[in-house]
């Protein structure tokens, strides 16, 4: 079973959604952030990137960063204003881009069942990130990051979304990058019904938000180290999306350099490790051919299959082009740590791979098919890890439309 719980959400109010919305806080750097809130005192960036309103150069992870961010909050809570709702409630959440839709439910995921793997994983996590939002979540008193969950659909559930949605929305926004954000709240029967059918899913999938959610269970075993034990922090927010509906992007790679090597030199090095390298499009049609972009051209390159009994996580495309071609022909290492290495989510398109080759910041490119959430989801089954920078979720959800208050 999967546990769902409606909550009383922090939301700003409605003439002020489109105002206090922002893009997650780790999609975006220090910079980034500050250029987008710089003529926007209500962006929530304020509060989830707090170091934007301390002098440049402050480390982000320093005390006052934390205390900015509390202020932050409570000056928002007045001047958006936010709104709690009374009644606790959940929130059907819907996306919409160019012509993909998908909607999903908001609301409280449990921590136990995160820690008892019931809420899988596929992703390791970074202890300076988790350190950061953990400490984000304990000082701010709030959830701020929403989780992003991937459920076999059900039609119990799909019946009251489509019900529900039929009613004007609390929110309907379109934000900068054109996505349309609609947001609906659920209570009452139509909130019991929902919960039911979640009590029937036999598990819950992140598809997006890992350190969200590991951070969200350590804030609740320091909240009780510091006696400070809540109800509350035995649930994280998150908005769980019917697989069916949700869309994976391919997460892209460029290499700075190419070892020493000459574009021919390459080229020749990975025909003769048995590889077939043609002319071809920049994006691969087809799963097992991998587009790279070098000396102006792109080439097709149609990868080996994977070692017989290899993990789920073996098989994927970005795995074995790490194995065949990355390390062994670009001395490319762990791809979490090897700086030479860079990635590129699938929205930016392969003219940004391009770019960054013809403007000398890279010296090849390489165009991957996307990982489908099947995939994902056998892996996650398996209790195995994705490798790094596998999937880009797209549309994203937006920061300060729901809070959870701890």
């Amino acid at each position: 079973m999967a546990e769902l719980l409606p909550f009383r959400a922090l939301r700003p109010a409605p003439s002020a959604a489109h105002r206090v919305a922002s893009v997650p806080y780790d999609v975006v750097n220090t910079d980034e952030a500050r250029a987008l809130a710089a003529a926007e005192p209500l962006s929530f960036l304020h509060v989830t990137r707090s170091e934007i309103d301390l002098p440049s150069g402050t480390p982000p992870y320093d005390a006052s960063v934390y205390a900015r961010a509390v202020e932050n909050l409570a000056t928002l809570r007045q001047s958006a204003p936010m709104i709690r709702d009374e009644e606790p409630s959940l929130y059907a959440y819907r996306l919409r881009m160019r012509h993909h839709e998908q909607t999903g439910i908001a609301g409280l995921f449990s921590v136990d069942e995160y820690e008892q793997g019931l809420i899988k994983k596929h992703e390791k996590t970074r202890k300076d990130k988790e350190d950061d939002r953990t400490r984000h979540i304990v000082e701010t008193g709030a959830q701020t990051g929403v989780v992003f969950l991937t459920y076999r659909g059900t039609d119990a559930v799909d019946a009251v979304v489509a019900r529900v949605t039929k009613q004007p929305p609390l929110y309907d926004i379109t934000a900068p990058d054109e996505v349309r954000h609609q947001v609906w709240q659920i209570t009452g029967a139509d909130a019991q019904a929902v919960v039911r059918g979640f009590a029937a899913v036999p598990a819950l999938y992140i598809a997006d938000g890992h350190h969200r959610a590991a951070s969200a269970a350590r804030a609740r075993q320091d909240l009780a180290k510091a006696g400070r034990p809540t109800s509350d922090a035995n649930a994280f927010i998150a908005v769980a999306f019917p697989d069916a509906s949700v869309q994976i992007l391919s997460y892209n790679r460029t290499v700075k350099d190419l070892a020493g090597q000459t574009p021919d030199t390459l080229l020749a090095a990975i025909r003769a490790s048995g590889m077939t390298v043609t002319s071809g499009p920049a994006v691969p049609v087809a799963p097992g051919r991998v587009s790279m972009y070098l000396d102006g051209q792109w080439h097709l390159v149609t990868l080996p299959a994977a070692t017989a009994g290899a993990s789920p996580g073996d098989t994927l495309d970005v795995e074995v082009l790490q194995q065949r071609v990355l390390q062994p022909f670009l001395k490319v290492g762990d791809p979490r740590t090897d700086k030479r290495i860079d990635f590129v989510g699938g929205i930016r398109g392969t003219t940004e791979l391009e770019r960054l080759v013809n403007s000398g910041k890279a010296a090849v490119a390489f165009s991957l098919y996307p990982v489908s959430v099947a995939d994902l989801m056998a892996i996650a089954d398996a209790g195995a890890i994705m490798p790094p920078k596998s999937t880009w979720f797209e549309p994203k959800l937006r920061d300060g439309l729901l809070v959870h208050l701890v």
